[in-house]
């Protein structure tokens, strides 16, 4: 999960720093431990505390990716494999003590706007999300990813963060069956089911965890809602159960592309509404826990970040390989930055206890979707904060952040919200005669949206 934290880096903020200096131990230059500085012991619980915090991922996206129709066995195996190659990744490569796995907002984009909303079965999505990654690898590669991201108004960036929480919200509320569908009114609340009320519990007792910040609230609250499922008849126990078994077979889902229909108006817009996205959430989740582990220099360069940013592409196209959504550096990183973590021996140690976690496939494949909704409504309200950005005073940038916001909820679709959001902001923007703060990729973008809902 995610926040936006974006503040605007200049280009020198985003670029790589400290050259190697001689004389250093192997430890120094591969994951930049510093043992004058650093204790061994301080980044390993480092790197345990961050896994056991964002560890909640390992039961959330193979429910949601699921529901595509892919394996959900296989799912597990990808989800952890392709955060343990995307955090590895980052800890040799930029020795920063942050983790990655699949985003929480772009899992839900693969499964509810693509594969359902927009008619893609999930082997044309996997290709999608491949070309995505090409292009996030190849515009990392040549640092033009800071252009895209600015070309986008800062209150819509809020805005698509804030949105997206809603919509991962509402999807677990969905999901236990606290919201359902009426006729009439389109939605309303559900019945008191066996899984309604497991949800509600899930929900509560998340809640309840990370209001007393107690760490990895998240996967303890899918935990013990897991238990409470047992008597209520949600969490079915296999005869012969073993919490411990081999890594589950990626062959259901391994390298499933299918290119067919690729070429067309419709599939660009969804891959430059995963860019956006995609770039907002590495480029505000590194720039925010740059500043928690004190490592930003006074003249604001952040040492190694491009590295990360690289890691992150590398990441997230290998995960399309494996069969798992998109990767994102981890908000979730900060638990082990606040326990002491600098360097990349905290990154490795988690990216370890995700290969660990290939052997406890059966434990978390036990676990009930309902029993994730807490998960599901708490990374909702985490994401919901950066809403309190934008700025309301102003009808022309609040009306097209609103938008954005509700109908990502009520469209059931991510792509959806950022179209209209960006619509209406150019919409009233050219209305009211503000033409200084249009740039010629938001105009285009908006003649290609109304292309598209015309001929589409």
């Amino acid at each position: 999960m995610n926040t936006d934290n974006t503040t605007k880096p200049t280009a020198t903020t985003l670029g790589t720093s400290n050259q190697p200096g001689q004389g250093k131990s192997m430890l120094t230059k591969l994951l930049g431990f510093d043992p004058r500085t650093m204790k061994m012991r301080t980044e390993i619980i480092a790197g345990a505390t961050t896994f056991l915090t964002m560890s909640y991922i390992l039961a959330v996206n193979p429910t949601i990716l699921a529901t595509t129709g892919m394996d959900k066995a296989a799912l597990f195996t990808a989800t952890a494999l392709s955060s343990a190659i995307a955090t590895l990744l980052l800890a040799f490569m930029a020795k920063l003590p942050f983790a990655q796995a699949p985003s929480m907002g772009l899992n839900a984009f693969f499964a509810y706007t693509m594969c359902q909303a927009m008619g893609y079965n999930w082997q044309q999505s996997l290709a999608i999300l491949l070309i995505e990654g090409i292009v996030f690898l190849i515009i990392t590669l040549f640092n033009v990813r800071e252009l895209i991201l600015y070309s986008i108004p800062r209150n819509l960036r809020y805005a698509i963060s804030a949105g997206i929480g809603m919509f991962i919200a509402f999807i677990g509320l969905k999901n236990a069956d606290i919201i359902v569908a009426k006729q009439g009114t389109f939605v309303g609340l559900g019945t008191f089911t066996p899984t309604c009320i497991l949800g509600i519990t899930a929900i509560l007792v998340s809640g309840i965890l990370m209001a007393r910040n107690v760490k990895g609230s998240l996967f303890i609250g899918i935990i013990i809602a897991t238990i409470i499922g047992l008597p209520l008849g949600v969490t079915q126990l296999p005869q012969g159960w073993s919490p411990v078994s081999l890594p589950q077979s990626l062959d259901p889902i391994f390298c499933k592309f299918d290119f067919e229909g690729f070429l067309s108006l419709k599939t660009l817009l969804v891959v430059f509404s995963l860019l956006i996205v995609n770039i907002f959430d590495t480029v505000g989740t590194l720039v925010g826990l740059a500043d928690k582990t004190g490592i930003v220099k006074p003249d604001g360069t952040i040492p190694h970040v491009s590295e990360a940013m690289m890691s992150d592409a590398i990441g997230t196209t290998c995960a399309a390989a494996l069969g798992s959504s998109t990767i994102t550096t981890y908000i979730e990183s900060a638990s082990g930055i606040a326990e002491g973590g600098r360097s990349g021996v905290t990154s490795f140690t988690v990216g370890l206890f995700f290969i660990i976690s290939l052997l406890l496939s059966p434990l978390f494949l036990l676990i009930p979707g309902a029993a994730t909704s807490g998960a599901l409504v708490m990374v909702g309200v985490l994401m919901i904060e950066t809403v309190k950005k934008v700025d309301l005073s102003d009808v022309s940038e609040a009306f097209p952040a609103f938008i954005t916001m509700i109908t990502m909820v009520l469209c059931y679709s991510i792509a959806d919200g950022i179209c209209f959001g960006i619509l209406s902001y150019v919409f009233i923007k050219a209305c009211t005669g503000k033409w200084k703060d249009l740039n010629a990729t938001l105009v285009i973008l908006s003649i290609l949206f109304i292309i598209n809902f015309v001929y589409g």
